[in-house]
């Protein structure tokens, strides 16, 4: 399998709703296209960013076939599998295959809870059922498992995976997956999913990032791969210092926690910014109003991404 394509700045896609919370395909169409004009590498839809875990399973589809379509084969595709166990993954595996993305992303089992065991054999059943690069999610925040640097190396050693995508915030663990993965021969592509400390982690040795800020500067996050590449750290380090100020945004909001003031924050920043038509979320999370907004607003002009003299959108 080819993975050298996976590499580089891969955002993962928050998905516009309009106000009766339907998919906007105008400004999805619009979202898109800025970040593959801004020289993105890839695009990663139906992960957390995406709501994945709100939809049904028609809603999954419709975002992928209005997905490919819009990237048109301009930039690899990868497409969330997410669901509680192996056999709903697997079938998640199959559709998506259909709609024509380049790779897979998939969680360990969240539900009826296994150990190391059950974990590995998981992904060796996905690998059964397809071809596609397929890529190991790191999200123990929300599916309770840790994935294991050693197992995810041999998953790789055996064909199994072909890269991870670590949103783990654990960086130890990181730095000793890149560390066992180049001794492996780097059977692995590994992005990591931290919007504030991608720069350590290119100095550490990941291939990319797959940052959710990026939905609102996805032209900082290509510099600073670039600056990266060209070995220039202290450029490097200061964009990184603009992204991790304009992540304040998921910081300064105060209605709620969790996903409402994550991607409910990146959803708001959009939809001031004019890329998204509202900042609707999926039930049963509601949208930021009021101060969160002007809050919001407020970091957006201080970072430069918007005009100091623009109105707060209502």
């Amino acid at each position: 399998m080819e993975t050298s394509q996976f590499r580089g700045v891969i955002p993962p896609v928050v998905i516009p709703l309009t106000e009766k919370k339907s998919l906007d395909l105008e400004a999805f169409d619009r979202s898109i296209n800025r970040m593959i004009d801004a020289g993105v590498d890839g695009l990663f839809f139906l992960g957390s960013s995406g709501e994945v875990a709100f939809l049904t399973d028609a809603q999954r589809y419709h975002v992928l076939q209005e997905a490919v379509a819009i990237v048109n084969g301009r930039v690899p595709v990868l497409a969330g599998i997410i669901d509680m166990e192996t056999m709903r993954v697997i079938d998640q595996a199959k559709r998506a295959a259909g709609f024509g993305v380049d790779a897979l992303v998939a969680t360990a089992p969240f539900y009826a809870l296994g150990g190391p065991k059950e974990t590995e054999r998981h992904f060796r059943a996905i690998r059964e059922y397809t071809d596609l690069p397929l890529f190991a999610y790191d999200l123990p925040v929300c599916v309770h498992t840790k994935l294991d640097p050693d197992m995810l190396v041999r998953l790789g050693e055996d064909g199994v995976l072909q890269g991870v995508k670590d949103s783990s915030g654990d960086d130890v663990s990181f730095r000793w997956l890149v560390l066992e993965n180049e001794d492996a021969g780097h059977p692995l592509q590994l992005l990591t999913g931290h919007e504030v400390v991608v720069d350590g982690a290119y100095l550490g040795g990941a291939d990319g990032s797959v940052p959710g800020l990026a939905n609102l500067d996805p032209a900082a996050y290509v510099a600073q791969w670039k600056a990266a590449q060209a070995g220039d750290w202290e450029k490097a380090k200061e964009i990184q210092d603009h992204l991790a100020r304009l992540m304040f945004v998921t910081r300064r909001v105060k209605a709620t926690v969790g996903f409402g003031a994550g991607v409910g924050a990146f959803k708001t920043a959009l939809w001031q910014m004019g890329v998204f038509n509202t900042n609707q979320m999926r039930e049963p999370v509601q949208p930021l109003e009021g101060e969160d907004v002007e809050a919001i607003v407020a970091i957006l002009k201080k970072e430069g991404m918007l005009d100091p003299d623009a109105p707060v959108r209502a």
